[in-house]
């Protein structure tokens, strides 16, 4: 693996608003953490994607509590932090100017909701020509109920998520693995 980017999509405190219900993988924050302190470390790059929600309801607006990062994987000065208002951290925003200044062609790619806005980038990373590893225990997935009224528990969101994923737009790993695989 050529050097890495790390992006960081949305951990932030809104994440936690009841309005999600419930989220599978607790341990997404801590494998996060791990993440970054390998990465800076060894002085890769690493972007952090904030979502501002345009939604004046969302736990995710500007200026409301929700909008903060989550302490345990905030930003530390000199990280770049892009700001989102959409799915994907690429439509309106400076994220693929930050990626051409960086020279980078691999991305790693964690946070919430895989199936959501983690998703929307690594498809868009994938059209445009990057190569993305997802670490699996690195982002998270909530419960879902369909239009037909079934019940979709977070840990099968995200599996399915994954499976779809893989192969045609990114591979998926562990935090572990990646963290092993770096130069």
């Amino acid at each position: 693996m050529s050097t890495p980017a790390l992006i960081v999509i949305d951990v932030q405190k809104a994440i936690d608003d009841p309005k999600w219900g419930r989220r599978g993988q607790p341990e997404m924050e801590a494998r996060i953490s791990e993440l970054l302190a390998a990465w800076r470390e060894r002085a890769l790059p690493v972007i952090h994607v904030r979502h501002d929600s345009s939604d004046p309801s969302s736990p995710y607006r500007p200026g409301s509590d929700g909008n903060e990062f989550k302490p345990e994987v905030a930003p530390l000065p000199g990280e770049p932090v892009v700001d989102k208002r959409v799915h994907s951290a690429f439509i309106g925003t400076d994220l693929m100017d930050v990626l051409d200044e960086l020279q980078v062609s691999n991305l790693v790619v964690a946070g919430v909701l895989l199936e959501n806005s983690v998703e929307a980038t690594v498809r868009m990373a994938g059209n445009l020509g990057f190569d993305v590893v997802i670490p699996e225990d690195a982002v998270a997935s909530i419960d879902r109920t369909d239009k037909n009224g079934r019940h979709w528990p977070a840990e099968d969101v995200h599996a399915l998520t994954l499976a779809i994923l893989e192969g045609e737009y990114a591979r998926t790993s562990t935090a572990r693995a990646v963290i092993e695989a770096l130069p």
